[in-house]
């Protein structure tokens, strides 16, 4: 008897460990999500599975222009490690919950930029944007300018007449910027 709990007790221990890994790993390291709806469109598709690279987000590294991004649009708020473990994707199965504070978007200014909205087009720094990846002619103007703030990202969806982003929610912090897609 003592030497099948043995046994069990170093199966069981060998699970625990390979359990606390893959949470390490997700939630620092590499994490799966989901896009959620068509902000995204054409470059990503609704229910698309992407990957994300976490350590951008865990070594406080700046995403570049362009970057596909992972954002907790909830900017208003303070960041913890709570939220990190609880954004795992094992923690959201068990509640059977969707986030629908996580956006995914696009990378389009960097801290001291200026943004403009204007022609159909975004402005950075007074030059338009080539940005091919853009789903159709943007309908939005704004005789607003956006400077953004440093720490802080201004993010938007490919889809850019069908998305919520931070011509809603303002720049984001860059620690709502939870990862960059893993190409």
């Amino acid at each position: 008897m003592n030497k099948v709990a043995k046994e069990i007790g170093g199966w069981a221990l060998s699970l625990g460990m390979a359990f606390a890994i893959a949470l390490l790993i997700g939630i620092f390291g590499i994490q799966p999500t989901k896009v959620l709806g068509h902000s995204m469109d054409p470059t990503l598709a609704d229910n698309q599975r992407i990957y994300v690279s976490k350590l951008s987000h865990t070594l406080g590294r700046e995403p570049d222009y362009g970057d596909i991004v992972i954002i907790d649009s909830r900017v208003q708020r303070e960041r913890t490690l709570k939220d990190d473990i609880l954004e795992h994707p094992f923690f959201t199965l068990l509640s059977g919950e969707i986030d629908d504070n996580l956006y995914v978007k696009r990378v389009i200014g960097k801290a001291g930029d200026t943004l403009e909205f204007k022609n159909n087009k975004v402005y950075r720094n007074g030059e338009p944007l080539e940005e091919p990846y853009v789903n159709g002619v943007m309908s939005y103007q704004s005789a607003e300018t956006v400077i953004v703030p440093g720490g802080h990202v201004f993010v938007m969806g490919d889809n850019r007449n069908n998305s919520k982003d931070s011509r809603d929610i303002g720049p984001v912090p860059l620690d709502h910027v939870l990862g960059i897609k893993i190409n």
